[in-house]
Order: structure tokens, then sequence, then C-alpha cells
């Protein structure tokens, strides 16, 4: 027998937060789309289109960042060169590239001038012979620091090592292959962004403030629904890009690993290479990026995690320069639709039994006086903790030698795991793992 689950769209209550965000915030326009793949899109605006284009100021960041991986893929160069290796600097040449794309390199937030006063943003040359009158305000590697200033040198290292603007590396590397055609350096479409009286509910109009060479860090504009299949990208790449078109799915892995945090006391947020990291409890995690710009707001995050959906994000995109709520709803969204529209359980069904080379390393095994169960799921042996909670995941292996595996996720990754086996009978009798001893008992560190 069949059974049939009908599942209520949770679009009302989306709809609602939408809604009390442009209320409480005091929003002239908003856009929200939510992307999923085993749903419709979702999209919901308040004084616009839906082709409408916003300002997403540093959501920038991830497309430059995820550019600078793609070159290290190709072998362009190694995250821990000096910038100045490839990039010819008057100074600050020696900041290595990891720093720069995880905020920790020191380098002061802006470039020279009170860029944000006189709304005079440096062309090329102009940032770069200035770069002698930027300073260091934290030694390299202390701590987080915000720098539009490294991510600027970033987009023209870019440029550099593909010999084209970054705006054309962009197109040809990330928008084309995804299909983001509302993502441009200057809209189409574009609406107005406002400053809103705080005393008052009159909303002034802000400046258009071209970006020059600090472009790679803020300057695009785009639509929620592009955005929203963006932050989807970055959260499961193989999901939206399954060829690997723009970056291998192991590169986004690295990309989302907290590098520092942004909070030494609260450890809620963090950053990774281009990405923001936040922390939403019960092993899930929202990885995207925040933005701002004269007159808008733009909050780009993508869900990971326990029971999240398969490509899954969302875009919320205000034209207020002030309106907090613009930042808060995409993870008041996501985390909506996570409990109360979750995917759907797959069925079990049966699998191939374990190769009979590796049955008997099935079951409970001890080490460290801590006892783990070994079983063989999905076409490859796994490891838990026998107390583990069930969220987490396992660690899984591969064969790399005659009776040597070696962790590729989960615990100890990256470490080996040794079979010893009894020469009379064949069997795994004893394991070694990261060098530990694993054994069928519990035992001392003296065998005993």
């Amino acid at each position: 027998m069949t059974e049939t689950v009908h599942v209520t769209e949770p679009t009302e209550r989306y709809r609602r937060l939408a809604q009390r965000a442009q209320a409480d915030g005091r929003i002239p326009a908003l856009s929200v789309a939510l992307h999923r793949r085993d749903r419709p899109l979702w999209t919901f605006q308040l004084g616009v289109e839906p082709d409408t284009q916003f300002r997403i100021g540093s959501v920038t960041k991830t497309f430059t960042a995820v550019l600078v991986l793609r070159c290290r893929d190709d072998g362009l160069l190694d995250l821990d060169d000096p910038i100045g290796r490839h990039l010819d600097l008057p100074e600050h040449w020696d900041l290595p590239v990891r720093r720069l794309l995880s905020h920790t390199s020191g380098l002061q937030r802006e470039p020279y001038g009170d860029v944000w006063d006189t709304l005079d943003a440096p062309g090329l040359d102009r940032l770069l012979a200035e770069l002698t009158r930027a300073e260091r305000v934290l030694p390299p590697a202390r701590r987080y620091h915000y720098s539009n200033l490294g991510y600027a040198l970033l987009g023209q290292l870019v440029a550099k090592l593909r010999g084209a603007t970054w705006a054309e590396v962009l197109r040809d590397r990330i928008l084309r292959p995804l299909g983001l055609d509302s993502v441009a350096e200057t809209p189409a479409h574009g609406t107005t962004g406002y400053l809103v009286d705080a005393y008052t509910d009159h909303a002034r109009p802000e400046p258009v403030f071209e970006l020059g060479a600090l472009g790679p860090a803020a300057q695009l504009w785009g639509t929620a629904a592009d955005l929203a299949k963006w932050a989807a990208f970055l959260a499961d790449p193989a999901a939206v890009d399954p060829d690997g078109a723009v970056l291998a799915p192991a590169t986004l892995d690295e990309m989302r690993w907290p590098l520092t945090m942004s909070d030494e006391t609260l450890w809620l947020s963090g950053f990774g290479l281009g990405l923001i990291l936040v922390n939403r409890g019960e092993r899930a995690i929202h990885v995207g990026h925040d933005g701002a710009m004269p007159g808008f707001r733009a909050g780009v995050y993508g869900r990971r995690g326990q029971d999240s959906p398969p490509a899954f994000g969302v875009a919320v995109l205000g034209s207020s320069g002030t309106a907090a709520e613009i930042i808060e709803l995409p993870h008041q969204l996501l985390d909506a639709a996570a409990e109360h529209d979750p995917p759907e359980i797959e069925p079990w069904t049966p699998g191939e039994p374990a190769p009979e080379h590796l049955r008997s390393v099935l079951g409970r095994w001890w080490s460290e006086g801590f006892e783990h169960v070994f079983c063989w799921r999905d076409g490859a042996l796994r490891a838990r903790a026998a107390d583990a909670p069930a969220g987490r995941p396992p660690s899984v292996f591969e064969e790399v030698g005659t009776d040597v595996l070696r962790t590729v996720s989960g615990t100890e990754v990256g470490e080996l795991l040794r079979l010893t086996r009894d020469p009379a009978t064949g069997e795994v009798v004893r394991m070694h793992w990261a060098t530990y001893r694993v054994t069928r008992e519990q035992e001392t560190f003296e065998g005993k």
C-alpha cells in the first residue's frame, strides 16, 4: 500500500514574516525569494516588481571570493601566497591571499581618505598609489577585522590572473553558467534606495554611489530570485551546479569552514573564505553574507545541516539603509521553512552487503576507553561513537591500499585506519585509527 503525504505549503507564514519585517522596519520596497530544489520558487514583493534589481553591497564579496578560489583550483595561485607574488603593489604586498579572504589580514577597513564622506571612490591607479598611506591596524592573523580594501585588491588579483576585468571574469565564470542574468554592476531595472527618517515617516532618496576600484567589494545589483539561487549554490553547490562548472563542491566546503569568529565571547557567527557563517543550533548553519549601500540592505544566506532541504537559500533585498529587519529576515525564513516545511523523508531500501574482506570490521570496537560502532552504509565503511548524538555525522572511510583506509569525512578526517588480521583466520582482530589502538574489548593503553 502506498501512502500519499499531502504537504500544506507554509507560504502564508513566509508572507506574514516578510510583511512584519517591512512594517516594523519601515522599508519602502522589499523583495524576498526562497529557493529550494524540492519546492517551487517562492517570492514576495512590496513596492516593486519581481524583476526589480536592488543593490546588494557586500554580498558582492561572495562572488569575488568564489572567483579567487577558482583561480586557486586552476593552479594560478596558492591561498598562502603573498598577494604581491601576483599583483604589483607598492605596499602590503606580503599579505597572504587567505588572510585577505577571511578578513584576518589586519588591513584597514577602507581605502585611504574619507570615501564614504566624499562619495569619491578611487580608480585603480589611485587605489594602488594610496596603498602606501593605508594602515595595518592589526597584525596579520590576530583577529577578524573587516576590510573592503582587502576585497578590492582580491578583485584586481582575479583580473590580473585571468587577463580581463573583474566584471568580465564574473560574467564568464559565474553569472552565465548559473543563469544569474539580473546580477550586474549597473542595473537595467534598479529601484531607488532611501534613508527613512528616524522621527517621521519621511523617506529621502540616497545617491547612487559608483565604487570604482572598490567594485569587487560591494558594487553589484540583482533580483531576489537570482540571489536566492546564489545562496542555494553557496550552501549546496552539488544540487545547483552538479557539473561543477563554477566551483567544485569540495572547494565550497573549504570556503565554509570557519577561520575566525566575529565575536570572541558569543561564538554565534564567524567567517570562512569570503562567507559569513551563522550558527543556528541543532547542527544547522546559515552561510552567505549581508550587504549595505546608501539606501539599501541585503541578506543572502543558504542553510546547511540536519534536515535542510536541498539547494536551500533565501535572499531579502530592501530599499532602506537602516532597517535591521532586512538582515534578520533571511534567518527567520530559513528557520521557518526548515521547521514547518521540512524535506520529505526518503524511504529506506535494502542495499548491498559489505565486501567480504571488510565484514569482520563491522560491529563494536573500543579505543581510548570509548566504544565505537563500525557499519557499512551507502557503499562505504562508517564509524560513530556509540554514545554520539543522532544528528552527528559519522566518520566515512575509503580504501587506499591493502588493509589501509583513509577517513574522508567526520571525526579524524584525513587520518588512516589500518587493519591487522589474524594470520590463521584472516579476520580483522585489531585496528589503528590515527595511530590509536582499536580493539574488540575495552583495554588500557598497556593492552590490559
